[in-house]
């Protein structure tokens, strides 16, 4: 076959350092700009992109050639970056959590992830958190979640 044919559609969330409030609203959306911006860079289409002042969620459709921790290594590490050229003390977590989507469920999770402001008014980063990997059918050990 000479042509690959890939669909890899991954809902990634991850923290910043310790989950502490350093994304300000001022720069929320300039910052997911830089994300998406580094997202098309990476030849990886960015479908949907939110969060709160200490996460963020995207959904991204990986392609066949990059693999997912790579992508999510260069989209953290670049936004990062751009963060602190903002006068912005900050960091990510280390890892992340990355989640199977199907193509039917896309238009779910991308309501899921652009309505953040929301359900963070019922459950925190830790809580939601938790309840994707458990929906996930993720195996983990509570007391290593969160370092």
């Amino acid at each position: 076959m000479s042509h690959t044919y890939s669909t890899n559609l991954v809902h990634c969330v991850f923290s910043t350092k310790g989950r502490v409030d350093m994304i300000p609203n001022n720069l929320r959306e300039s910052l997911y700009a830089y994300v998406f911006g580094t997202a098309r860079n990476l030849k990886t289409d960015l479908i949907a992109i939110g969060g709160t002042s200490n996460h963020i969620h995207i959904l991204l459709s990986v392609p066949p050639k990059l693999s997912l921790s790579d992508a999510v290594r260069d989209l953290k590490a670049n936004s990062s970056r751009w963060m602190r050229e903002q006068d912005v003390r900050f960091a990510w977590q280390e890892g992340f959590g990355a989640f199977s989507v199907s193509p039917s469920q896309v238009s779910v999770v991308k309501s899921y992830i652009r309505n953040q402001q929301g359900h963070h008014g019922r459950r925190n980063v830790e809580e939601e958190f938790v309840l994707l990997l458990k929906k996930s059918g993720v195996a983990f050990d509570p007391k290593y979640v969160f370092g």
